[in-house]
């Protein structure tokens, strides 16, 4: 993928949600504020129906505040969008399934500490996700409504099987990313050009929604927002980075399972409305790819600067579930090993940090290492450093995303699966009896822990 076309993918959107959503929201000239913010409060409603891919055959739209013009144009998108690829493989996905799974909170650890941190450091991006998200205020909405998409598509059949919600929720993403570029747009991206003025509002924003309005947005400079290159980019750090992450930690997989679970993702791209010449086969092509987005995103930035308050808040949100005090600078230094220096300091994450906790991290680190390269030479699987992340990641899986008292916005259907699997995550198929048992009395003592603090 060369310059060029890059350049052009940034002022392309995504036609099909696009379309939709402007035939749901109707003409900007002909609609007042206050109605457009009530046809997206009945399409919310409507789409909060789809709970698995069998719903979305031939689907209809009812209810109350249910007109022709909102129907007809959700009900062509439902039977346009779930349609898979032909090039789909339904081995392939149920690999990359497996493997997602089976690494446990692992999984999970590396969407906190890499995936999203990634996500923040093209600028454009960062701002929008910003303001649609109140991220710095509410930190965990991003990473709750991340993990209620990526659980649904990474489950047994989330893609390929009727039951699962794979393409339901993905569905709801993408018209999510449409209504974020109406609102910032004042309309369909496809008309926009120039700068886009700020709506003026009686005093500050009172929702995500208005926020959106009052943001404005410099099309001829910047693109369109959530546009084809940030869509792409944000594919990657949920495939290519937590492939990557694993060899950063001595747990790479090998050519094979990572092309299978690059195309599980890939998948998903077309079901979330990526152009297929930015999706990628294997992992060179997918580090070059991505290394060359990061770069145009950084010769590129915005002031003031959100990428450090959004990675303060993320890192908060994480540290906050750590009940052992020295412990809680553990997710800034393993995003830092995790992300690298140039992106710790695009996210501000590159301050200090006590010398003790950076010499506990440095050291366990590098024993680890050694204490697996030895161990192995009598258990082929053992892994060390999987048991110490799977110990910290299933404490903060637990309470980021299992707390009873906010569930994930998932069906009860889905989300009594996923409740099933984080439960069987307290063991390591992979790992001996014994390691299994010390990481057993770890996470107890930790849950243990942190009802004491409370």
């Amino acid at each position: 993928m060369n310059g060029p076309d890059l350049d052009r993918m940034q002022h392309v959107a995504d036609p099909l949600a696009d379309d939709t959503v402007a035939a749901v929201l109707g003409a900007w000239a002909d609609v007042g504020i206050a109605e457009r913010l009530e046809r997206i409060r009945v399409m919310n409603r409507l789409i909060g129906g789809w709970k698995t891919n069998g719903d979305l055959v031939g689907w209809r739209a009812t209810g109350d505040g249910v007109t022709p013009g909102i129907a007809a144009p959700l009900e062509a998108y439902v039977q346009a969008g779930r349609e898979l690829p032909r090039w789909m493989d339904k081995d392939r996905i149920a690999r990359a399934e497996q493997l997602f799974f089976a690494q446990g909170p692992l999984s999970c650890l590396l969407l906190f500490c890499r995936s999203l941190p990634e996500c923040y450091v093209v600028p454009d991006l960062a701002a929008v996700l910003q303001v649609s998200g109140q991220l710095t205020q509410h930190t965990d909405y991003r990473v709750r409504s991340t993990a209620a998409m990526i659980f649904p598509v990474m489950m047994a059949g989330g893609l390929t099987t009727p039951d699962g919600g794979g393409i339901a929720q993905t569905l709801k993403v993408r018209l999510i990313h449409a209504t974020i570029r109406h609102l910032i747009l004042h309309g369909n991206p496809s008309d926009a050009s120039g700068v886009v003025a700020p709506l003026a509002l009686n005093g500050p924003p009172k929702s995500m929604h208005e926020a959106l309005l009052a943001h404005g947005w410099n099309v001829d400079a910047d693109g369109l927002p959530c546009n084809q290159e940030e869509l792409a980019y944000t594919l990657l750090t949920f495939s290519h980075c937590f492939l990557s992450s694993l060899h950063r930690l001595h747990l790479g997989l090998g050519p094979d399972e990572e092309a299978d679970y690059l195309h599980a993702w890939n998948v998903v791209g077309h079901v979330l409305g990526i152009r297929e010449e930015l999706m990628v086969q294997d992992t060179p092509q997918a580090q070059s790819l991505f290394e060359v987005m990061q770069a145009r995103g950084r010769a590129d930035p915005v002031s003031p600067d959100p990428r450090p308050a959004l990675g303060a808040a993320l890192m908060n949100a994480m540290s906050a579930e750590i009940p052992v005090r020295i412990a809680k600078p553990m997710p800034v230094l393993m995003t830092r090993h995790l992300c690298g220096p140039a992106t710790s300091a695009d996210l501000g994450l590159d301050g200090r940090v006590s010398w003790l906790s950076r010499a506990l991290f440095a050291l366990g680190m590098g024993v680890v290492g050694v204490i697996d390269r030895v161990a192995r030479l009598v258990w082929p699987d053992f892994s060390l450093s999987r048991f110490v992340v799977r110990v910290l990641g299933y404490h903060v899986v637990t309470k980021l995303l299992m707390d009873q008292t906010r569930p994930l916005q998932l069906p009860d259907h889905l989300l009594s699966r996923v409740r099933d699997v984080v439960a069987a995550w307290s063991d390591d198929p992979k790992a001996p009896r014994w390691l299994n048992v010390m990481e057993d009395r770890f996470t107890t003592i930790g849950a243990w822990k942190s009802v004491v603090r409370r």
